[in-house]
């Protein structure tokens, strides 16, 4: 199971996920460019030493992200989709897209990307956390494809 994140701008988000990555046997993808610096002490001190047990892969833009991963299927998961994520069928191999935490994905991605799914919300709420997001929507993607070690 795939996670990609579209061009992140939080340190602390970022490796929260990389850090469920290495939990979950989860391969994470960084679609740059970030809005900090991987270097980032703040990002550093929440990766700590899993980084070395991660699978990451970073890709220069969006266009070469594309280029390495043209087999997958590429599900991303978006407040503006219609479909709910327990409810779709997600596959062993799927790369789950999370856009940027200020502003998502731009809206080509929306056009071009065909498989959309959600978390649903209270409707007084904007969106959850991104790293919240991920840990959700990637749990029930393992458990859907029994891929719990």
């Amino acid at each position: 199971m795939h996670i990609a994140l579209y061009k992140p701008d939080i340190p602390q988000n970022t490796g929260a996920i990389i850090r469920l990555g290495a939990c979950l046997n989860l391969k994470i993808h960084i679609i740059e460019p970030c809005g900090f610096n991987l270097n980032d002490p703040r990002f550093k001190r929440v990766v700590m030493d899993y980084l070395g047990l991660s699978k990451v892969f970073r890709y220069e833009n969006y266009n070469n992200f594309i280029a390495k991963n043209k087999n997958k299927r590429i599900v991303l998961m978006t407040t503006k989709a219609k479909k709910l994520y327990h409810k779709f069928n997600f596959k062993k191999n799927d790369v789950l897209m999370f856009g940027r935490e200020s502003s998502g994905v731009p809206e080509i991605l929306h056009k071009t990307i065909k498989n959309k799914v959600k978390v649903p919300m209270n409707n007084k709420t904007r969106s959850l956390n991104v790293a919240m997001s991920v840990a959700i929507v990637s749990a029930e993607a393992l458990r859907q494809n029994n891929l719990y070690k």
